[in-house]
């Protein structure tokens, strides 16, 4: 895909995930069960490309990054395992402690994903320059 498209989706992403955080504000329960079960599905759809991209992956940038995705990919499962069977539990006080423990993991994702986000600003300003650099000595008609 290419980088225009990629932010292209992303815009639509972010403008989903206020329609999520409006259900959310409004406690609308039928409209959250239901993106809880749209999202676990895309990130597995996601992951198993991912994992095809990573397959096909030739040198140690791809495999690092192919490594980092598998790192978060296993940390979120746990988190999100582990949401699952507290949200099984019985009794105010239980329920509340998990309310509040997925908020904060809530919070944390959030704070990752603007982290991430930076980054991949930074790798697009990164990648714009590296391409400028390298048109502007074609034109020059260097070699190297």
């Amino acid at each position: 895909m290419m980088l225009s498209e990629q932010l292209a989706e992303l815009s639509e992403r972010s403008k989903k995930t206020e329609e999520v955080v409006a259900a959310a504000r409004e406690k609308n329960r039928e409209k959250l069960v239901s993106e809880r079960a749209r999202l676990k599905s895309s990130i597995a759809d996601r992951n198993a490309k991912a994992q095809e991209r990573a397959a096909g992956a030739k040198g140690k940038a791809q495999a690092r990054w192919s490594d980092m995705r598998t790192s978060v990919e296993q940390r979120f499962t746990s988190i999100n395992d582990a949401a699952d069977e507290r949200r099984l539990a019985k009794g105010v006080k239980k329920a509340r402690r998990h309310a509040e423990r997925a908020e904060h993991v809530a919070a944390d994702a959030v704070s990752l994903a603007m982290y991430v986000l930076d980054q991949a600003e930074y790798s697009i300003v990164d990648a714009a320059s590296a391409r400028a650099d390298a048109d502007d000595l074609a034109l020059k008609g260097l070699k190297g």
